[in-house]
């Protein structure tokens, strides 16, 4: 088998605009610029026999550290020992985040499970809309990772590394499927919750591949994208005339040094102009029919949860590859109750609304969703006699999936019965992304970069397929 790494956009280029002739530059610039972008795509398709199951990506990411014993893990020993010292032989040697009495309590749950759908799944009554869509949901209850302090878990979570300078998962896709909407970036982020963790524009970046594959900050209210209007007094017929012309100096400059981020960027540029026209469509949710507004309890101009699933799924039908939504404030150290609560009730109705909704629209089977945080939380309090919240927690927490190749109402991996430890079908971080690219027909092993003299991947030197949740 040719060794030579399938993916070489970035080595082809590169050769192209330093090695050849003005005419093969200016073919690789109209290769950006051309309306589809799957070259690299087909490249991975060709080179392996996975069946794409999967279009698009929604990745909801819970910034902050979602509990999964109070949500989808349920774990009846820790009601039973409310209030117990936890275990020595559970957390000797651990270090804690914010915990520092040498005696932590368990803590139970404040909330009632209770089991849901066909499927028999133990939801928490914190998700009343959830638990009615459990059946399409697969829950792994065994995912584990390597920190629990918040920006290197973002980090680790969503470009499978603590260190900076790492293309995140969006940008992986981006780069090895392209996009399928001219129009419309390939990977686009939208924000909502409360501000307690910062979000840092790495968890979204493109790190060393070309900056073009980077993720699209869209807001939800006031403009879509900042600085993507005109200025005052310039129509659209001045801004062609206006890009024309520094295209063609780009152009120039381009032949001159040979940079591809020279490239990148009149691509980029030509975009930001095709996207003044789309952009206010698919951003006004005022043509959506009532009934869709009361299943997902969306309003126009709201900063929400809601209205971001909303446009998720308006995304999708668009072809938009992979769409991230980060909802905020899930660090909860000082009032679990409320603050969970909020946080819960926040996404509810949203992420079941969006699964409800693909599927009448038979959308579901070609978008995989995929819902986690950066950790879980620990099922110890974390002040003295059990009145504040929970501790960052790495060791064993949940995810859940949905849609494009995955199974419907099943459960994978298990904690240990206080749910501190993943100590059944344990799943790393790189299994979890290694699954994501199966379904969208990447073998992650062939979706490869190489930069600095080696050839880096989303899984690094790990990663399994999680073939038990497949379809």
């Amino acid at each position: 088998m040719n060794e030579r790494p399938v993916l070489t956009e970035g080595l082809t280029r590169r050769e192209a605009l330093n090695r050849t002739t003005s005419a093969v530059q200016l073919a690789a610039l109209a290769s950006l610029l051309q309306d589809d972008l799957p070259a690299a795509g087909r490249s991975v398709r060709e080179g392996c026999d996975v069946a794409p199951r999967a279009k698009s990506v929604i990745y909801l990411f819970l910034s902050g550290g979602a509990s999964h014993v109070d949500t989808f893990d349920y774990k009846p020993t820790l009601n039973r020992l409310d209030g117990q010292p936890m275990p020595r032989e559970i957390i000797k040697d651990h270090e804690f985040a914010m915990i520092t009495t040498d005696n932590p309590l368990i803590k139970g749950s404040p909330w009632a499970f209770r089991p849901f759908g066909e499927s028999g799944r133990m939801v928490s009554e914190l998700f009343p809309h959830l638990s009615q869509v459990v059946d399409e949901m697969t829950f792994v209850h065994s995912l584990h990772s390597e920190t629990f302090n918040h920006d290197p878990a973002v980090m680790f979570m969503n470009t499978g590394s603590v260190q900076f300078d790492r293309p995140s998962l969006g940008a992986w896709l981006s780069y090895g499927l392209g996009s399928e909407n001219r129009d419309l970036p390939a990977f686009v982020v939208l924000a909502s919750g409360v501000n307690l963790q910062p979000l840092l524009e790495s968890y979204w970046g493109a790190g060393f591949l070309p900056t073009r594959h980077q993720g699209v900050q869209f807001r939800s209210q006031g403009d879509p994208v900042l600085f993507l209007s005109n200025p005052p007094g310039v129509d659209r017929r001045q801004r062609r005339e206006q890009l024309d012309l520094l295209g063609w100096m780009n152009e120039r400059h381009l032949q001159r040094v040979g940079d591809p981020e020279i490239a990148t960027r009149i691509a980029q540029y030509e975009m930001a102009f095709r996207m003044q026209s789309s952009m206010p469509e698919l951003m006004s949710i005022s043509d959506e029919s009532e009934s869709t507004h009361k299943l997902y309890g969306t309003s126009q101009g709201e900063v929400s949860f809601a209205n971001n699933c909303l446009l998720a799924r308006r995304m999708v039908e668009r072809g938009v590859r992979f769409i991230q939504l980060y909802d905020k404030g899930w660090d909860q150290h000082d009032n679990m109750v409320r603050d969970h609560s909020r946080q819960c009730r926040g996404i509810d109705r949203g992420a079941a609304a969006l699964i409800t909704d693909l599927k009448q629209r038979g959308l579901l089977d070609e978008t995989l969703i995929v819902c986690c945080s950066e950790f879980g939380r620990t099922p110890i309090a974390q002040g003295e006699g059990g009145e504040w919240g929970r501790d960052h927690h790495p060791y064993g927490f949940t995810v859940w999936l949905a849609g494009g190749g995955i199974k419907r109402g099943t459960a994978y991996g298990a904690t240990d019965e206080f749910g501190y430890f993943a100590v059944e079908d344990r799943v790393e971080v790189h299994d979890l992304n290694a699954t994501i690219l199966h379904c969208l027909g990447i073998e992650h092993k062939r979706l490869t970069f190489r930069y600095q003299g080696r050839d880096f991947r989303l899984t690094d030197v790990g990663g399994r397929i999680v073939s038990e949740i497949l379809a």
